[in-house]
């Protein structure tokens, strides 16, 4: 399950969500057809894309 919220710049995560977090990253990852496992070759692109994404948003600044 996923579970999206959205923060303002100013705004602080409850310690309900902290505690959520902190439940979820114990959970082992289980992965499925709709989402299997990475190979070492989607990781590096993945790795990559996320890259050259992150760079582009640092450029763009208005």
């Amino acid at each position: 399950m996923i579970k999206t919220v959205t923060l303002d710049r100013d705004q602080r995560p409850t310690e309900e969500m902290i505690r959520e977090i902190r439940e979820a990253a114990k959970r082992e990852i289980v992965f499925d057809e709709d989402s299997p496992e990475m190979t070492p070759a989607m990781e590096k692109a993945f790795r990559l894309a996320a890259k050259n994404r992150n760079t582009q948003r640092k450029r763009t600044v208005s």
